[in-house]
Parts: structure tokens; sequence; C-alpha cells
């Protein structure tokens, strides 16, 4: 009997477990049922995009990935993101939509919260960029003061318009933090001088005019040809509250378009731009 009920405590124990681990684990309506076959969808060559995918949301990944693949970036960077939920969009992308990306990391954190799995091995949160050319020389670094949460930035070096490119991905300082996001831009603006050509996508948590920003400016422009750092009005808003705090910035790359699309799971839209492709090179 004594067995019995031991064993009977571990099953309890278990089952708890899994259930309260729910972030780590596929989760989502559209998440459940069989894989359907890939579809012959490709990547659209030269499409960078940027998306604050919302942590803790309750979208599945399959749905996240389903909006993704609406538009095909060669390049993503996510923000807000788990490593594993972006293993399970990265395998969704490819066997639902046939996408086939590869993926570095900016974890920032461990948080089993966020993220999921074991208490004793909880997933990595923070940032993630996704490629459909291959990446080298990635690099994951903290910001020396994070705000309210651990903040930080990645960049990888991949194939963009024929060239050479350093992809950066950040998410600063939450808002009402301007004094720590400032420090943030120092930080990340210094490492963006050194590469020409360089694209910076990520969620700066500022509008175009913050003065947070003023370190950025001088080295990029934005892909919004009508968002400028003087600018009150001529930027598209890409959150649920009507702000524009996403970026793609770019430094040496052009953008021939621009697109904001609002997204039913995230309280940030998903902002990407077409560049211009600019021959064979390396810089």
């Amino acid at each position: 009997m004594q067995a019995r009920g031991t064993w009977w405590l571990v099953g309890a124990v278990i089952a708890v477990w899994i259930v309260a681990s729910g972030p780590g684990l596929p989760h989502g309506g559209s998440s459940a049922g069989s894989q359907p076959r890939a579809s012959d969808r490709h990547v659209v060559p030269n499409r960078v995009m940027t998306w604050n995918i919302c942590n803790p949301c309750k979208s599945g990944d399959f749905d996240l990935a389903a909006e993704i693949a609406e538009s095909a970036p060669q390049v993503i960077g996510l923000q807000e993101s788990c490593t594993g939920q972006v293993e399970r969009i990265r395998d969704a992308l490819k066997n639902r939509y046939g996408l086939d990306y590869h993926v570095a990391y900016g974890t920032v954190l461990h948080s089993w919260g966020r993220c999921g799995g074991a208490p004793w091995k909880p997933g990595g949160y923070g940032e993630a960029i996704l490629s459909a050319a291959p990446m080298t020389d990635a690099v994951a670094v903290e910001y020396p003061d994070g705000g309210s949460e651990d903040r930080g930035y990645m960049a990888v070096t991949t194939t963009v318009g024929g060239r050479h490119v350093r992809v950066f991905n950040t998410h600063l300082a939450e808002r009402r933090q301007e004094p720590v996001r400032a420090k943030q831009v120092d930080v990340l603006a210094k490492v963006v001088a050194r590469h020409d050509p360089a694209i910076v996508l990520g969620d700066f948590n500022a509008v175009p005019y913050a003065s947070e920003l003023h370190a950025m400016w001088p080295l990029v422009k934005d892909s919004d040809p009508g968002c400028r750092p003087s600018s009150t009005d001529g930027c598209e808003p890409t959150t649920d509250w009507h702000s524009k705090f996403d970026y793609v910035f770019l430094r040496g790359v052009e953008a021939r378009d621009h697109r904001v699309r609002p997204s039913a799971h995230s309280d940030h839209h998903m902002l990407y731009a077409d560049l211009r492709p600019v021959g064979a090179g390396v810089s």
C-alpha cells in the first residue's frame, strides 16, 4: 500500500508540473491536430521584418507562424521570445509552409514563468533572429542597465541584397524609463557605427522624436520614408496604442517598400521592409 501511495504521489506531481509549465509547451487553438503538408510558399528576397510577439500572451505558436508566413520575410527579428517557442515557430514555418530558416538567439534571462521548461531548467527569454541565409559571428549582449527587466541586443552577419550585412535586433527598456533607454541606445549606437551596411531591428519603446533616440538618427534612417526624428504625425503607428515603437533602421541600405500589418496575436504590429538589391559583393 505504501508503494502504491508513493507512485500515486509521483504521478500527481508530474501532472501538476505539466499543467503549470504551459508556456513551455505548444499551445493555441490552431496548434492542435495533425501536421498539414508544407505549402509551396517561398521566402521573399530582401524582405526584413521586426515583431514583438508579446510575452506573456495566449497566442498559439502555430498562429504566430501563420502570421509570419503571410509575409515570408528573408530576415525576421523577434522580441519577447522564448527559445523553445522560436524553435516551434521555425518548425511550423518549415513543415506547414515550406519556409526554411536558420535561427540565432539573444537570451537575456531564463524564466520558467515566461518560457516554461523544467523548474530546474527554465526556458531562455529575449530576442531571436531567423534568416533564410546562413548566419555567422552571432553575439548576444545584455545592457548594463536593463531597467525593470533584463534587456539587450544581438547581432549576426548574413546575406541581404546580395552582400553581407550586419543585422541587429534589440528590445529597449519599458515605457517611462527614458534615462535607461538613452544609455542603452548609446551602447547600441557605438556598435552599429562600426558596420556599414547594417540593419537594426527592434522594439525601442520610444517614438521617433524621443530624446533617447538622438544617438541613432545620425547613423541610420527609418525604412518608413515619412518617419524622421522631427516627425510628429508622419510615422505609421506600430502598436495597439497608436504609437510607433518598432523600427527597421537602415545604414548603407535603401528601402523599396515599407509595410505595417496589425496582428490579432500581439499588441505590436508586424513591421517589414523590402530592401533594394545592391548586387554581389562583400563590404
